[in-house]
C-alpha cells in the first residue's frame, strides 16, 4: 500500500536533492524565479531547499555557481540532508549521476513524502530493482521519467496511432563523465519509444559507432521499435506506424521543462503517477539489453522486473 502522501496545501514546498544537474536550476527557475516568463512558470510549487554534493558530473566550482542562482531565488542550499528535507512537502531527486539514485532514494523512501526521481531510474538493473522493491516495501509514492514523452509532438502521434506496430525515434546521445552514456542520456529516446509502443519489449539488437547507437527492439506479434541515439545532434522526433496510419513527429522542446514540472505538480497533489515504475524499469532493462547486444554482437533479452 502507498502511504497517504497527497498534499492538500495550495503551495507545495519542494526539496531538491542534488545540484550536479542543470535540471535543479531549470525546475527551480520555473517554481521560484521572479523573472521567469509567465508562459514558463509553474504555479503551486516552491523550491525551498536544495541538497548539494559533488559527483563526477559537477565539481565544487560548478556547484558554487549554481548555488548562487538558487539563493537568488530564495532557495536554501545546504550540505545537510536532514536540513534539506525537514520542512518540505515533496521531494525531487535531481541527480545527474545515476549511480547515486539508489543511495538517495533509500534516504527519502520512508519519509512519507511524494518523490519525483529524475531520469534515468538507475544506472544498473540491480539498482533499478532495489528502488522498485524499496518503493513497494515503504509504500512510497514515486515516479521517474524524462521530459521527452510529454512534448506535444509525440503525445499527438501516440494518440493518432494508438495501435502502433512500428515505432521509430531519434534523439541526442550525450557523453557521461561516469557510467554508461547509453543509460545516462539514451534514456530520452528509449522512453520516447515507450510512449509510442507501451510495455512488452522482448529483446534488443544494437550497434554502436562514432555516430551513436542504433537499437532494434522486438515486441513480438510483428511489433518493432527502432531507436537512434545520435552524438552531437540535439534533435528529437520519429514516427508511429500501423497498417492503417503513419504519423511523423518532431519534439518541440520549448516547454519541455514546464510540461514535465506540471506532471510532477499533479502527482504531488495526489494524482496518479504518469509513468508507472514498472515501465521505468523496463526502459532501463531495454538500455541494459542494448549495451549487452553491443558488447556481444547478439540479440539480448530484456530483463523482467520480478525475475
Amino acid at each position: 500500500m502507498e502511504k497517504e502522501s497527497a498534499i492538500m496545501a495550495d503551495e507545495v514546498r519542494v526539496a531538491v536533492i542534488g545540484l550536479d544537474t542543470s535540471h535543479s536550476i531549470q525546475f527551480s527557475r520555473r517554481m521560484n524565479a521572479p523573472d521567469c516568463p509567465a508562459e514558463q512558470k509553474v504555479d503551486g510549487l516552491t523550491a525551498v531547499t536544495c541538497l548539494r554534493f559533488e559527483t563526477p558530473f559537477q565539481d565544487r566550482e560548478g556547484l558554487d555557481k549554481r548555488q548562487a542562482e538558487l539563493e537568488a531565488w530564495g532557495v536554501k542550499v545546504t550540505e545537510d540532508f536532514d536540513e534539506a528535507v525537514a520542512d518540505c512537502d515533496a521531494i525531487m531527486l535531481e541527480i545527474n549521476d545515476p549511480a547515486a539514485h539508489l543511495e538517495y532514494f533509500r534516504r527519502v523512501a520512508d519519509l512519507g513524502k511524494p518523490v519525483f526521481l529524475d531520469k534515468p531510474l538507475a544506472g544498473t538493473l540491480e539498482d533499478g530493482r532495489a528502488i522498485v522493491d524499496l518503493a513497494r516495501r515503504c509504500g512510497t509514492r514515486v515516479w521517474s521519467g524524462s521530459s521527452l514523452p510529454f512534448t506535444p509532438g509525440i503525445i499527438e502521434a501516440a494518440a493518432q496511432v494508438p495501435d502502433a506496430t512500428i515505432g521509430q525515434v531519434f534523439g541526442a546521445m550525450g557523453t557521461a563523465p561516469a557510467g554508461d552514456s547509453l543509460v545516462w542520456y539514451g534514456v530520452h529516446t528509449f522512453e520516447m519509444l515507450q510512449r509510442l509502443m507501451g510495455m512488452g519489449a522482448c529483446s534488443v539488437w544494437a550497434v554502436e559507432d562514432e555516430t551513436g547507437v542504433v537499437a532494434v527492439v522486438e515486441y513480438g506479434a510483428g511489433r518493432r521499435g527502432l531507436v537512434e541515439a545520435v552524438r552531437g545532434m540535439w534533435h528529437y522526433g520519429g514516427r508511429a506506424q500501423s497498417r492503417q496510419a503513419l504519423v511523423q513527429f518532431r519534439c518541440d522542446m520549448t516547454y519541455a521543462y514546464r510540461d514535465l514540472l506540471r506532471e510532477v505538480r499533479a502527482f504531488f497533489l495526489g494524482g496518479p503517477a504518469p509513468v508507472p515504475l514498472a515501465r521505468s524499469f523496463e526502459g532501463l532493462a531495454m538500455m541494459i539489453a542494448a549495451r549487452r547486444a553491443i558488447e556481444t554482437g547478439k540479440q539480448a533479452v530484456v530483463a523482467a522486473l520480478d525475475a
